[in-house]
């Protein structure tokens, strides 16, 4: 079966995921101003390509490695297009599959291998993230000597040299253990064969799994190349990983779960379902994102019969995974200080602690800073009157959508727009985020459509 357009939707899709991962990587390769150097002094980089050869691809947009690594990946884009153009997709499902790996090997697995290489070479402060990499990592450190790490602070830590204007992340860790305790053993393992340890080597092997996992939450071939390419050459979190923002730790185990859900709706059987609230459980011991999500996955774990409130107990009796993975993870933190794990993780960003996350971001808090309605960035607003007043109302209604079509693609959709109405009128809507719903999003867009009985209400 052909297109009855010129171009397939997988192949157009293809080409601007990768325009716009390229145009994204290199304008953020700008603000790295010594990579050019850091890259020829490198005992492996710099020796890649000849230097005649690294002298002639200097100074244009980034550095020759990256170059070198954009031009491959177009040439796999071109392969790619010229098949879609010639054959059916179920026929060339395969291939083209292997060729979406390939590019995504290129342009995301390779360019965070470079930063990671790079890092070591220059120093712990350079070439990632402050918070998902240089401090779970010193979470990681003090949680292997146990000591709690919201307890401590990290001002004597290499996050102190990170440098921005509003650091105050360097008096808190935001995130929830399970990011610091499954990094555990990652940096045991690194540290005792090669000496050092980087934590986007834990997010590069999350990537490659959710790769992996991102065909089987689709049906149709189309749908599944096209899913597979949104979740790996997603404009912002294809960045955030390369530079090790979190938040494709947390998409994986919510894209497990999902996965999970759909081998039991495929007839597997109920410890299949059992698994996915446990896996769901790992995600909201991850990150308070995924919490979120609740409502919506508590209705998924009800999708084999008719919903009804008569049914609380088997609710229950499948949340049970969730509730004990998230306790054991977050309970012995919470019975230690309390008081320290809520600042960390709720206070900070709500701008109640003592040392606030400043008012910043895509959203609607720019328009507190435009009117002057605080005195700094670092001052109080009651952002949880908007969030309560959109909040609320866009739960109730997408909650009633969920009840009348029990289906993953809806409960995906309905999380990722939740989340979008809340964090628009927060105190702020950072880009990465928004790179979060999208892959939601696309989850929703794609993703197998079966569940409970439709229009149960």
């Amino acid at each position: 079966m052909t297109s009855k357009r010129g171009l397939p939707a997988d192949a157009l899709l293809l080409f601007l995921l990768l325009l716009a991962r390229v145009r994204i990587d290199t304008l953020a390769d700008m603000v790295l101003p010594n990579r050019h150097q850091d890259v020829a002094r490198h005992p492996f980089l710099g020796h890649i390509i000849s230097p005649k050869g690294m002298k002639l691809l200097a100074d244009w947009l980034t550095d020759p490695i990256s170059l070198m690594l954009i031009a491959i990946a177009f040439g796999i884009a071109l392969v790619y297009l010229v098949l879609a153009t010639g054959t059916d997709v179920n026929r060339t499902f395969g291939i083209r599959l292997a060729l979406v790996w390939l590019i995504l090997i290129v342009t995301i697995v390779a360019p965070t291998g470079k930063l990671i290489m790079l890092r070591h070479q220059s120093g712990p402060a350079s070439y990632c993230h402050d918070g998902g990499v240089i401090q779970t990592e010193e979470a990681t450190k003090l949680f292997l000597r146990g000591r709690s790490p919201y307890v401590e602070d990290y001002t004597k830590t290499p996050l102190a040299s990170w440098g921005i204007k509003y650091h105050s992340a360097v008096y808190h860790y935001p995130y929830l253990p399970w990011t610091f305790v499954l990094s555990a053993p990652f940096y045991l393992a690194t540290t005792h064969f090669w000496g050092w340890f980087d934590e986007r080597l834990l997010y590069l092997t999350l990537f490659l799994l959710l790769i992996a996992i991102a065909p089987t939450l689709a049906d149709a071939a189309e749908d599944k190349l096209m899913l597979t390419m949104i979740l790996g050459l997603n404009p912002i979190m294809g960045l955030d990983t390369i530079f090790g923002q979190n938040d494709l730790f947390v998409l994986f185990w919510i894209a497990l779960a999902f996965w999970l859900w759909t081998k039991w709706r495929k007839g597997n059987g109920l410890p299949w379902a059992l698994a996915a609230s446990a896996s769901y459980g790992l995600a909201c011991a991850s990150k308070p994102t995924a919490w979120y999500l609740a409502p919506f996955f508590a209705l998924l774990l009800l999708a084999d019969g008719e919903l009804s409130v008569r049914r609380w107990k088997e609710l229950l009796l499948r949340s049970v995974p969730a509730i004990v993975v998230f306790l054991a993870l977050v309970l012995p933190y919470a019975i230690w200080d309390f008081g320290a794990m809520l600042d960390d993780i709720w206070k900070w960003s709500a701008g109640t602690s003592s040392v606030p996350y400043q008012i910043t971001g895509w959203g609607a808090s720019n328009f507190v800073l435009a009117l002057g309605l605080v005195p700094d960035k670092l001052a109080y607003w009651p952002f949880w009157v908007p969030e309560l007043l959109v909040g609320l109302p866009l739960l109730v209604w997408l909650l009633w959508r969920q009840w009348k079509s029990n289906t993953l693609a809806n409960a995906s959709w309905h999380f990722g727009l939740l989340l979008f109405g809340f964090f628009y009128v927060s105190r702020f809507m950072n880009e990465n985020y928004l790179g979060f719903i999208l892959a939601l999003f696309a989850i929703g867009y794609f993703a197998w459509d079966a569940g409970g009985a439709e229009e149960t209400g």
